[in-house]
């Protein structure tokens, strides 16, 4: 058994976290001691002068990795089970965590001890893991400022502190203004249109908050459903309005949690950030680090897709436009839209995400999606019931290969409640490295959703969108626990470019398309029947229904990310709204009304790790959608084409450059035209 009261042994000897011993106010003394047991290891390295691969990388790499055993499970806690206490431990911790990575990556002695091993003899002898992680390492050196003079390397540790503190409040804002307002409605007329799953589920979160009725909030599983089929016109109005100003200075809670300012410091430090490096501005800072090479080429890019893409959209829309006007509706509001495009997607198709609902029951999506791992990459899945987690609905299971070789275990938590991040991610429990023992460390992933949950007797029903969103999580955590490198730092996703991580996660969600998968992967919660052969053709015939309003509206993001950034002058500051306004002019086929405040809550950019890069998701489909083309090619369930994939792209992490990665699984460079095709955009 393990020493370490925080980790957990397992009965095949993986130290997984013992959630249940994690205590709120154990969390910042663990952290103190963590973070100075590794400045004593950069000591003691540096003392004994032995800068080798084994005297310096593999000391510092133990020394981290006891920091992110109390910090991985800390920082998902208050992801998915948050409360004021373990809110207040988490963010007490970050100062302590930015002070100390800013203090490894000045070191001076520290960047001459690498540079030395990087310019010694011993460094052709590495293997090409070794290599890129040493080369990926001096880079961020130079990235974190430990050439700059004394007194600006005081300035970019206080504005790294600050950075990491803004990311944490605009969270923080985010969920306390997505809970603090919910829609109590007592007059069942209300409810004309809902599905009767959505109205058991409203049902059963008033009577949990104690009233009668039936209870909306703004969690997407149920503030989704009334936009799509609620009747009540005046009830979607009051369901957008609360929605789209979150966290702002508008709306039923405006002020309350306003998030515009810590949006403008945070804009206007980024920039200062970059500055101090040497960098024209954030955006130039981002892409040191991804396949893109500067903001131009992003621009052009985006700015090409949206030329292909706008006037298909436009067309879209103005259908919607015109099949409300039918329906006695003469001015289109933004509350309207989805309302009407789901009753247009319903004649047109006869099919709906309800309708389908009742076939994607959570177990036999598992099993399908599983099956399919398995016929891909001749993986096998199974759950394990001898871990502890932070919830009765939390599972945990664990992959075999052909040979029946662990290769990775992951938790699942996949239903919406109080408490708990909106989305879905996928995040890093432990990462794969051997030790010098000799001891191979598996990996270990979260992927988390926020599903509906199981009401009454029924097992969770889910939407074929969640289903796509399972598969996409799912293929980030392939990334992560199928790799076979060796070295930390570039196993898994880590070292792998930004805008290529999300290859994997997108092209995994391809086969929810395919009937051969969905065979699989379908089956009636009553009577296990597959998905009927008629609704199939439907869903199929809907897949790219609206799909150039849904690109531009990426675009709008990506687009907005980039500029915001790029475009940055401190005379003038952020001016987020502004630049905002002005993509919205390029690519909208819509403007919102003056009040939505998007921005406010577009986590990604100002609290995730997506800022100037948020192009990545569009950069990565087209990596995703040409790379599921060979499969298309050769067969989606090639055994041969599946293990291809598994060598070049999943087992390889960081190890090498996504471009030349991509190009040994395909045989080329990457082209735009699949991902076009797919999305069923006539101008390719």
């Amino acid at each position: 058994m393990t020493d370490n009261p925080l980790l957990q042994t397992t009965s095949t000897g993986e130290s997984l976290p013992n959630f249940a011993a994690i205590e709120p106010e154990h969390i910042v003394p663990a952290m103190e001691q963590r973070i100075a047991e590794a400045k004593q290891t950069i000591d003691e390295v540096l003392q004994r002068g032995d800068f080798s691969w084994v005297g310096l990388v593999e000391p510092l790499t133990d020394a981290d990795e006891k920091i992110e055993q109390v910090w991985a499970p800390v920082s998902h806690l208050n992801s998915v089970v948050s409360t004021a206490a373990l809110r207040e431990a988490h963010d007490a911790c970050l100062p302590l965590l930015s002070d100390y990575s800013t203090f490894v990556g000045q070191h001076k002695g520290l960047f001459d001890a690498y540079q030395s091993l990087r310019d010694s003899e011993s460094f052709s002898q590495l293997s090409q893991a070794q290599q890129k992680l040493l080369t990926d390492t001096l880079r961020d050196f130079h990235l974190s400022g430990v050439d700059l003079p004394e007194d600006k390397k005081q300035r970019y540790a206080s504005i790294s502190a600050k950075l990491s503190e803004l990311s944490s409040q605009f969270s923080n804002n985010l969920l306390d203004a997505t809970q603090a307002w919910s829609c109590h409605v007592t007059d069942e007329a209300r409810l004309a249109g809902l599905p009767e799953s959505i109205q058991e589920a409203a049902a059963e979160a008033a009577e949990s908050a104690g009233k009668s009725g039936w209870l909306f909030t703004l969690d997407i599983p149920s503030y989704l459903p009334v936009m799509l089929y609620a009747e009540d016109r005046e009830l979607r109005r009051e369901m957008y309005q609360a929605f789209t100003t979150r966290a702002s200075d508008q709306g039923p809670n405006a002020g309350q949690y306003d998030n515009s300012e810590i949006m403008n410091e945070t804009v206007a430090l980024r920039h200062e950030l970059a500055n101090l490096l040497g960098f024209d501005d954030y955006a130039d800072m981002s892409l040191a680090t991804k396949m893109a090479e500067s903001p131009e080429q992003v621009l052009e890019f985006l700015d090409d897709l949206s030329e292909r893409s706008l006037p298909q959209a436009k067309h879209e829309y103005a259908e919607i436009a015109a099949f409300a006007e039918q329906a006695g509706v003469k001015e289109l509001q933004a509350w309207d839209v989805p309302y009407y495009s789901e009753q247009l997607k319903q004649q047109r198709y006869a099919v709906s995400d309800e309708l389908l609902r009742p076939y994607f029951p959570e177990q036999q999506v598992l099993n399908g999606l599983f099956e399919v791992v398995k016929r891909l990459f001749g993986m096998t899945i199974s759950e394990q019931k001898d871990v502890n987690s932070w919830h009765p609905q939390v599972r945990f299971f664990r992959i075999h290969d052909a040979e029946g070789q662990l290769r990775g275990s992951f938790y699942l938590d996949l239903y919406a409640r109080s408490g708990k991040r909106g989305g879905a991610w996928m995040a890093d429990c432990v990462g794969r490295r051997v030790k010098q023992s000799g001891e191979v460390q598996y990996p270990v992933a979260f992927l988390t959703c926020n599903f509906s949950k199981p009401v009454g007797n029924k097992p969770a029903l889910f939407t074929h969108d969640e289903v796509l969103t399972l598969f996409h999580e799912f293929g980030h955590g392939l990334h992560h626990m199928l790799t076979q490198i060796d070295t930390a730092g570039v196993s898994g996703i880590n070292g792998v470019e930004w805008d290529a991580v999300e290859l994997p996660s997108q092209f995994l969600e391809n086969w929810c398309w395919e009937p051969d998968a969905l065979a699989h992967i379908s089956g009636h919660y009553e009577t296990g029947e597959r998905l009927p052969e008629e609704l199939l053709q439907k869903m199929l015939a809907a897949k790219n229904f609206q799909s150039a309003m849904q690109m531009v509206r990426q675009l709008e993001f990506s687009l907005f990310d980039m500029r915001v950034h790029h475009q940055y002058d401190p005379r003038r500051g952020a001016e987020i709204a502004e630049v905002l306004q002005q993509v919205r002019e390029q690519v909208a086929v819509r403007m919102p009304p003056e009040y939505n405040r998007f921005q406010h809550s577009f986590g990604h950019i100002f609290a995730g790790g997506y800022a100037a890069g948020y192009y990545s998701y569009k950069w990565a489909e087209v990596l995703s959608a040409d790379a599921f083309s060979r499969f298309e090619e050769e067969g989606i369930f090639n055994a041969t084409t599946g293990r291809d994939f598994l060598n070049a792209i999943l087992e390889r992490g960081g190890s090498r450059s996504a471009a030349d990665l991509f190009v040994e699984f395909r045989g080329r460079e990457p082209q735009v035209e699949p991902l076009l095709r797919h999305s069923g955009i006539v101008a390719a």
